[in-house]
């Protein structure tokens, strides 16, 4: 892909998510489509949001489990990022129309007290750096279809990571704890829609360890110049598959002694 087809793709994706109306598949146009070009993208994407007056408030990290990467044919993480109109109050709820086709995940958020950044960045590093955890949600909606109809090809990592990693909300429990309260890794939820269990999950889900994704995540962002700074939520990866959220869902996601998070669905 050329510099120009980067900034036409993130500016048909800046203008799905305002209209609502999903673009076709960008590795179907672009056939040529490589993780740098997806990125590229991303960027372009988040340079117009930026100009639009948003505020970048943090991070996401995805595909960090096995059995996501396995379904995309990947075998590394990928990363996007957080606005400020993305947040949403725990027990809050999505107004009707906001989102294209919203489902969720259950992580545990990692929010910054110091700057994180360098190639050589290591889990005391983020441990050192991190202000508190806390329960979370990630709101996910996808601008991009998730299956071309004429040729039943389904969506490539290379649109989600393009479609700013399919971010779309963050929802923040109120509980917030040291990052070694607990072993993160065996931080688990209960996560229901309408009152039924649809996913339960462990933190050891996130590269086996949450905290060395968001070291994952500081050692990439360090290829580009880029360090998580003071203040910035960081979210770690889900550890269960995404939930469908239709109109009138009401989701809880249970951390037990952790917390809890949920938000519903006009």
């Amino acid at each position: 892909m050329t510099p120009d087809d980067h900034a036409a793709a993130a500016a048909a994706l800046f203008e799905a998510e305002l209209s609502g109306a999903q673009i076709g598949l960008l590795s179907l146009k672009h056939p040529e489509m490589t993780m740098d070009d997806a990125y590229a993208v991303q960027t372009a994407l988040v340079r117009a949001k930026v100009s639009a007056g948003r505020s970048i408030v943090g991070w996401k990290i995805g595909l960090t489990s096995r059995a996501m990467q396995d379904a995309l044919g990947i075998d590394i993480p990928d990363s996007g990022v957080l606005f400020d109109d993305m947040i949403f109050e725990t027990g809050g709820v999505v107004p009707k129309g906001r989102f294209i086709q919203p489902r969720v995940e259950t992580e545990i958020a990692f929010v910054m007290k110091d700057v994180l950044g360098g190639e050589g960045v290591t889990r005391a590093d983020v441990l050192a750096a991190t202000e508190y955890v806390a329960p979370s949600l990630e709101i996910l909606d996808t601008r991009i279809l998730r299956t071309d109809p004429e040729t039943g090809q389904a969506r490539k990592v290379f649109d989600t990571i393009s479609d700013n990693a399919a971010n779309a909300g963050v929802v923040l429990g109120d509980q917030r704890h040291a990052v070694d309260a607990f072993d993160l890794r065996w931080v688990g939820a209960v996560t229901t829609r309408d009152r039924v269990v649809e996913e339960t999950g462990l933190g050891a889900g996130v590269l086996n360890d949450p905290v060395e994704s968001v070291v994952w995540l500081a050692r990439r962002m360090a290829q580009y110049g880029q360090q998580i700074a003071p203040g910035q939520i960081v979210l770690s990866g889900s550890f269960i598959r995404p939930v469908e959220c239709p109109p009138g869902s009401e989701i809880v996601a249970d951390f037990g002694a952790f917390g809890r998070v949920d938000i519903s669905f006009d």
